[in-house]
Order: structure tokens, then sequence, then C-alpha cells
């Protein structure tokens, strides 16, 4: 074939592929064109978030402490719709979700039947009037009425235009978009979703979706370890929008927030298409969501529910006068450890809360209740508190290494003490009497202040503020909750910078663990356990393993480092410091006898114990109050677990014993000889 006619048959398929094109052009922009013009027009391409399921956390043993459930959320898009049919739209769901049982979200702080406001005085609603830009000297029914204009509520039955207010005030505060929905209920029943999808034209902008939902299955139990989640605020959105929307929640304490990063998980996308009345027309998944990684605690359940019935019902007993007087105990915390890894068993904080009502969404009276308990501060770990007596092991280790006593030497007490303020002995502001001539194991015993005032005198502060420091007293000790205390040990240096000049009468009250002394109790659960064993260091920890949605182990160690040093721990404990088995020994033994001997201060919690248990009572005055301490450790012979209790204005130490007690009896199996002997 001859280029000519090549030429010209390549200029004739060149006319028509160009006359095919110049059809089907006519056909879209001329023939269809208004059709396609209209689906474009009526058709939205929405991306949404796939919730990725939070990881579990779980006891020891593998009882599940926080874990996720599906449920269906009920979100609403903004749409192309007047005010009137959102309105009426809005009231239609809520109405069905009343119908059927089912919680929607409701911030707004005006109530109804009869109408007042949720504050907890007239100064917070006046700053929440100032805030929302309302007039000073609205009253609860002004306020509702300027809502109900502002929203252009035309309904007049106050139920109505109340539930109406209540979503419509959430779009003003949070915010929602085409895009971007608001979540008006979670974990809806199969009855609202039927009903609502029965009556879809009803509604505008409406996507009912399955997703995982946080559930705490058991109620208060180790709330102050988990701790619980609160939705994502704009200013924490802000840096973090590429990991969260504004319907995320987030860790707010606990293991919870601790842990955010690793109990997350990553959310998938997933596209919607929708028309301009907000029907969804079809879904597509661009990713699949990843769930978070799942803990394990180190914590029993059983000793944890142990601990924390005891703690409570003790509690109430001292209120109710059952040790002989009434006690105006309200608080308290108890720490159970193993003192050979630090491993901790249980963890209790008195009062305590549900970690499912921040999910459910807490109402403003529960929440004024926890906020004026302080049930959400963790005592045992956040707080710090004089230790009194169960410091005076530390004076008498540091003594007896010192040598300046010894296991035999006595001393003999009046009752009051002849150095600096001259201070006294609790047995002499109660009787006016003393202990008599005695040794360092009676001084333990007794708990008395007099022979402790010796120690203190003829040591001085230096070698008190050496030892304590090698068990870890004003220091933090890593454990794996946020907002740890770090506490205050009494020394010069730390006097000093308050601009007060260091006295004998400064050491004096150091030594029984008074003064500037302040400890929270997983620290004086720490300096247990290293009595118990021997005087090595213990690292506390609640981990126990980490793993992925797969269940492959992750690098537990690293992770924890990384927490560790989020929370600016730093390890104190670099330095080995040598303490005699000798001088052990006799602060054991110290100890044994306040629980094993007659006229011991613990020995009525323990006198028919089934084998020798070490432990110390202490009263530490705050202020006006005392608040009583019981540290000890058990078996005696063969030391396993350390028990570290405080009650706030409990008295006396031996009152907490109680508490110590039942928890030993169930780590040690001996409820359950109990109910055996008895069936």
């Amino acid at each position: 074939m001859d280029n000519k006619i090549r030429y010209n048959i390549i200029k004739i398929l060149v006319i028509i592929i160009g006359a095919i094109l110049f059809i089907q052009l006519f056909t879209l922009q001329i023939v269809k064109g208004e059709e396609y013009r209209e689906y474009s027009n009526t058709r939205l391409t929405r991306i949404d978030t796939i919730k990725a399921a939070r990881g579990s956390i779980t006891d020891a043993n593998g009882v599940l402490l926080a874990g996720t459930k599906m449920g269906y959320t009920l979100k609403m898009y903004r749409s192309n719709i007047s005010i009137d049919e959102l309105n009426n739209s809005v009231l239609g769901l809520l109405n069905i979700l009343e119908k059927n049982g089912d919680k929607y979200i409701d911030n707004f702080p005006i109530l109804i039947d009869p109408v007042r406001n949720e504050f907890s005085s007239d100064e917070a609603f006046l700053e929440w009037k100032e805030d929302n830009k309302i007039e000073e000297n609205y009253s609860n029914e002004d306020v509702l009425n300027y809502y109900k204009e502002k929203y252009e509520i035309k309904n007049t039955e106050l139920s109505e235009v109340r539930k109406i207010i209540a979503v419509r005030y959430e779009i003003e505060k949070v915010g929602y978009s085409s895009t971007n929905p608001l979540i008006i209920a979670k974990d809806i029943s199969k009855n609202s979703v039927l009903e609502i999808k029965e009556k879809n034209d009803d509604f505008y902008g409406i996507n009912i979706v399955t997703e995982p939902i946080r559930e705490y299955s058991n109620g208060t139990l180790a709330s102050h370890i988990i701790g619980y989640l609160g939705q994502i605020r704009s200013d924490e959105l802000k840096d973090n929008d590429d990991i969260y929307d504004m319907n995320s929640y987030i860790g707010r304490a606990g293991i919870e927030l601790a842990f955010e990063e690793y109990l997350r998980g990553t959310d998938g996308v997933k596209q919607i298409d929708m028309d301009v009345d907000g029907g969804i027309t079809e879904e597509y998944i661009e990713k699949e969501a990843v769930a978070g990684n799942n803990i394990a605690l180190t914590i029993d359940s059983n000793i944890q529910k142990v601990a924390e019935d005891s703690l409570k019902s003790n509690i109430e007993k001292m209120r109710n006068g059952g040790f002989g007087k009434e006690i105006d105990a309200k608080s308290g915390a108890v720490v159970v450890m193993n003192v050979n890894t630090g491993e901790v068993i249980a963890l209790a904080s008195y009062p305590d809360y549900e970690p499912q009502l921040f999910i459910d969404g807490i109402s403003t009276e529960k929440w004024n209740e926890y906020q004026t308990n302080e049930s959400t501060f963790n005592r045992a770990v956040q707080g710090a508190y004089a230790p009194g007596s169960i410091f005076k092991m530390v004076s008498a280790i540091a003594g007896l290494e010192r040598g300046v006593i010894t296991e035999n030497e006595t001393i003999r007490t009046t009752g009051v003490s002849q150095y600096a303020h001259r201070p006294v002995c609790w047995i002499y502001s109660e009787t006016g009497g003393n202990h008599g001539t005695i040794n360092v194991k009676q001084a333990l015993k007794y708990s008395c202040n007099c022979f402790f005032y010796e120690v203190g005198y003829r040591l001085g502060i230096e070698p008190i503020e050496e030892y304590a420091k090698y068990f870890g007293l004003g220091s933090k000790t890593g454990i794996e909750l946020s907002n740890e205390n770090e506490g205050t040990l009494a020394t010069r240096e730390n006097l000093e910078k308050t601009g007060e000049e260091w006295k004998l009468g400064n050491t004096l009250s150091a030594v029984i663990g008074q003064g500037q002394n302040s400890f929270s109790p997983i620290q004086m659960a720490k300096y247990i356990s290293m009595i118990a064993n021997g005087g090595n260091v213990v690292n506390p920890t609640i981990i126990k393993s980490i793993t992925n949605s797969v269940g492959e182990e992750l690098n537990r160690d690293e992770i924890l480092n990384k927490i560790k040093s989020d929370f600016g721990y730093e390890n104190t404990n670099t330095e080995e410091l040598k303490i005699s088995e000798n001088s052990l020994r006799i602060v054991k033994e110290g100890m044994r006898s306040v629980t094993e001997e007659g006229d011991g201060t613990a020995y009525g919690a323990f006198y028919d114990f089934e084998f020798d248990v070490a432990g110390k009572t202490g009263s530490a005055e705050a202020g006006n109050y005392t608040n009583g301490w019981f540290a000890s450790f058990a078996p005696y012979e063969n030391p396993e677990i350390a028990i570290v209790v405080m009650i706030e204005n409990g008295s006396k130490g031996s009152y907490a014993a109680h508490i110590a007690r039942d928890i030993m009896d169930e780590y040690f199996g001996f409820n359950v000889k109990n109910i055996e002997n008895n069936n």
C-alpha cells in the first residue's frame, strides 16, 4: 500500500472518531445535560469514620474489666432543610428514643417540671449566662424562652420545646456539617432503629451505624485503676484531627488515660453517598478499622473487690460507731503489692465512681456528687499524707545501721521528751502515762514516740533522710497511672526552700513520721515490700502484658518506659544501700509483735489468724484530722504480699488493720476454708 492510500485511510478514521466524540458530547451536554445536572445537584459524597474497637483491659486472670460491645449510634448530618423541618425532625427522633427508653445527648442545663437549673450555685449559673451572652437578670423561664426564640421553635408544649432545645444547643456548642455528623444517641435499642428506619422520610440527614461502644460491666470495681473516657474537647482535637474527630472519646483518668495511644486503635474510612435530603444511597469502605491493643493488669479482681468492699464497709462502721465511738471517716485507700516483684495485686480508693456513667451521659447531679466527694481522685496514687508511726521502721533501721541504738538497749520513756519543744507520746496525751523502759522492738510494738525522739536526737536528720530515700519515700514510684504524687520528705534542704531554718524540733517531728513528711499509699507499699523482701528495691507496676488485636505480645518494657517518661518519672534508686540482715530482722520482729502479742496495737485484728503477720499501726495528725494507717506483710516467715491501708480521719491504725485482715483472708484462701467448714 502506497503512502497516499495510507494517508487517506488515516484521515477518514480521524473524521469518523471525531464525529463519534462530537455526538457523545452533544448527548451529554444537550440531550441528557439536564438529567445529569439534576443528578449531580441531588447527590452528596461524604466521608465517614469507621470507629475502631478500643482495646480491652483485663485483670491478671483474664477477667474483663473494660471491653467493647457493638451498638447502634444515631448520627445527624447537616442538610439543606428549613428551620421548621430541622426542629420537627429533631422532635420526632427524640420522641421515638424516649418511647423506647433510649438516652440521647442532653447538656442543656435548664430542666422542667418544675422549671429549674442544674447549677450547684447562683454564681455558677451567672457564669454560664455570661459565657452564653444571656442577660444577667434572666430567670430559668427567661432562659428557656430565650432559646425558644433563638432556635425559632414554634411548638407550645414545654416538654417539646425542651427536647428540641437539647439537640439544637448541642449543635450550637459542638457543631455539625454535611461531612461531620453530630451524635444524637449511642447504643440505642433495636426498636428505635426499626421505627426510625420505617419513618425515614420524616427525618433528614440521619444515619444509624453499628459501632463499638466502651463497656464497663463491673460497676465501680477498679474504677480508679481503669479510669474513664470523655468526649474530646475542641482544643484537643485541633492538634490531633488526623487521629480523632469531634465525636471521639478519649481517656481521662487511669489506664484509659495513661495508655490512650495504645488502646484507641486506628479508625477506618467509609464513603457515604447521600441525597440533599439526607437519604443514604450507597456506602463504600475505603479503609478498614484496626482495633486497639489489649492490656492485662497485674491485679486480681477478687482481691480487688474484697479490698474495695472492706474499705467501704469499715469506713461506714467507723461512722456508725462500730468501733465503740463514732468516727467521721469519709475516705481512704488500700494497696496490695507482691513484695518480690512490685506487682500491684489490688489498689482501691474510696469514694469510688462508675466509669460507665461517663459513656452513657453522666447527670449533673451525679457529677456534682463526684466533685463534692472527690470520687474520681485516686487517693492511693494521687494523695499524699503524713505517715505517722508507720514511718518508724525507717527511723529504727537508720538508728540500728548507724549504731546509735542496739537490739537490746533499753531507753527509759516518761511520756514527755526532754528535748526541744518537749513533744509528748500519744499515751501521755490519752492517759498521762508512759511506756516505761523499752527496747526498739517494744517501741515498735507500742508505737512509742518518746523512744524515737531519743533516736532522732542521737541520729540527726541526715541518716533518716538517706534511708527514707532508699525506700523510695518522697519520690514517684513510677506506677503506670497519671498524676502520681511524689510526696514530700522531711529534709533540711526542703525546709530551707521555704525560708525556715532546720532545728532539733523538726528532727523530732520527722523521726515519728510527722512534720514535712507526706507520702502516698503506693509509696508506703513499696517501702513495706522492701522491708519484707530483705531490703531489695522493687518498682511498682500494674501492667502484666500488652497484646495487639491479633494476639501478638508487644514489648512491655519499651512501652512502660515511654509511659513513665511521659509522666516525668525518674528512677531515684540508682545506688544500692546495704541494710544488714540483722537490722531488718529486728525491725520485722518488732512488727510481728504488733499483731501477734496481746498488747500489740493490732493484736485484735489478727489474734486468731492462721500464721504470723508483721504489721504497724499509725495515727498521723493532719490539721483537724487524724489519719489512720496500717502497714503489713505476710506470711511473716516467707513474705508474699504487703498491704497498706490509709483512712482519712480514721483515728487509729488499729481500725484500718481489720481491712488488711479481710484482704489476707481472701488472698490466702481462708474465706473459702471458712465457707467449707461452715458447710
